[in-house]
């Protein structure tokens, strides 16, 4: 959310305009910051002007942080550029590309295990936040339809979620009405039980939601057990309860790395899978993907038909436009890589991303959270007994270049401070040498002035504030 950007009384002139030499060049006045200019500026000054901004941003190749794809082949950045112009939900006009987007669908609800005899269906998405939005929506009236058949109430329906969960789920939760029952963590364990579940599991619970590689520390639920504690439930209670897994940040890794665990649509269950193309998809921001075991899991009474566009049209979308480039930087990456290129990336990443944990293993001021790299996800702790903590360890590497997320867990656990550092396919085996290093250079300088500080505070007299530069 912006709010009004406020300026200080003696630089208000100044501060609302953005002074640039670049005027000499092109003969340019200054631009006013917020508001629009009354007169335009030549295009090779506009384009200077944000270009040399945007120097200020971090590089996203050493942002550890996201999950986003960072880099793409030259191929699919023409073929994406040469169709910017295109608003993919006018299917009249643009038919070929709401085709692309049926075998997108197609090719994910295959390697999602969808069974033969399915007639599942889904959408392309802006990201999987729209993705889970919609799913939920559908287990909603799904449920709904079921509770005015039996003639029974639809108030309160309640969703059961883990505190490990993408904020979007709460969002959901809080614009759609629906109570979530959040199970919260444990100091010693990252995810949900079915245990938990069934201590809040009640005829109004409208689904389950499963998460397969959790933001915080990249974990799987356990679905199998989710898959027959509801199976079980069900069965006794007469009840329709089904799962849906958020497969944002797993979705592409389980597949290709472990072909044969099971996760998705091979549990009788799970009724929704959403996935991130944009994550190791491997796709530029924004897609996401939402796909549903049956399109009977798909209540007809939520999609919507339109005919001002040529010819009428179904969308079941939270927004309306939507680019098409993301679709096909989707496809192109599914022809492209094909399952092997998939595989020999997926391997790579994961290779990258063990190597990186077994450095982090071996350093002593460092303990891993957690024993085993299943996906990318590389989470760390101060070994303990510092002074400094792990957010500034990440301000301090920022200062070097890298941004490393540094945060603590929801309630119950939130005692426990936490770095975390995701692999990406541009992070090769050398980068993650030189992370190591600086990271070993960063406590190193951290550690000495907390000693010095220490040091100071046992001394008679005043006490002084200390600072650091590490770099």
């Amino acid at each position: 959310m912006i709010t009004k950007e406020k300026t200080t009384k003696n630089n208000k002139e100044k501060d609302n305009n953005i002074n640039t030499s670049l005027s000499g060049r092109y003969s340019i006045n200054p631009i006013p910051r917020l508001t629009l200019p009354q007169t335009g500026a030549p295009a090779q000054a506009a384009y200077q002007i944000i270009h040399n901004e945007l120097q200020l941003d971090g590089k996203p190749e050493l942002n550890l942080s996201s999950f986003v794809t960072t880099w793409m082949e030259p191929e699919v950045e023409k073929l994406m550029v040469e169709n910017l112009d295109k608003n993919f939900i006018d299917h009249f006009q643009y038919p070929q590309s709401q085709i692309i987007e049926a075998r997108c669908v197609n090719i994910l609800a295959n390697l999602f295990n969808a069974p033969d005899a399915a007639n599942y269906a889904g959408t392309a998405t802006i990201g999987s936040s729209e993705a889970i939005m919609l799913g939920l929506l559908a287990h909603k009236w799904k449920w709904k339809a079921r509770r005015e058949k039996e003639g029974k109430s639809t108030a309160k329906p309640n969703l059961i979620i883990g505190a490990e969960v993408h904020v979007c789920w709460n969002k959901f939760a809080k614009y759609f009405d629906v109570e979530a029952r959040i199970v919260p963590m444990d100091k010693d364990d990252y995810t949900i039980t079915a245990d938990d579940v069934e201590k809040l599991i009640d005829e109004n619970t409208i689904c389950v939601g499963c998460v397969v590689g959790t933001t915080y520390t990249g974990q799987l639920d356990p679905v199998g057990d989710i898959n027959d504690l509801l199976t079980r439930i069900n069965k006794e209670k007469g009840w329709d309860i089904g799962i849906h897994v958020d497969a944002a940040s797993g979705g592409f890794v389980m597949p290709f790395a472990y072909p044969d665990v099971k996760w998705d649509f091979r549990y009788e269950r799970v009724r929704s899978i959403n996935t991130s193309g944009h994550k190791y998809c491997l796709v530029y921001p924004g897609i996401g993907w939402l796909i549903f075991r049956d399109v009977e899991d798909l209540p007809e009474e939520i999609i919507f038909y339109v005919n001002y566009l040529g010819q009428t049209e179904s969308s079941y979308t939270l927004n309306f436009s939507k680019p098409a480039t993301g679709i096909l930087g989707q496809y192109y990456n599914f022809i492209r890589l094909g399952h092997e290129g998939y595989t020999a990336v997926m391997k790579s990443i994961l290779e990258n991303a063990q190597y990186l944990a077994n450095r982090i293993e071996e350093n002593d001021n460092f303990k891993l959270l957690g024993a085993k790299t299943i996906l990318p996800i590389v989470t760390f702790q101060l070994k303990g007994g510092e002074s400094f903590t792990v957010f500034d360890v990440s301000y301090a590497m920022r200062q070097k270049g890298w941004i490393v997320s540094a945060y603590n867990l929801p309630a119950n656990a939130e005692s426990v401070y936490m770095l975390r550092v995701v692999v990406r396919e541009t992070f090769t085996h050398d980068m993650a040498a030189a992370f190591m290093k600086d990271l070993h250079e960063v406590y190193t300088a951290l550690n000495a002035e907390d000693k010095k500080t220490k040091k100071k505070s046992l001394a008679p007299g005043k006490k002084e504030k200390s600072s650091v530069n590490v770099c």
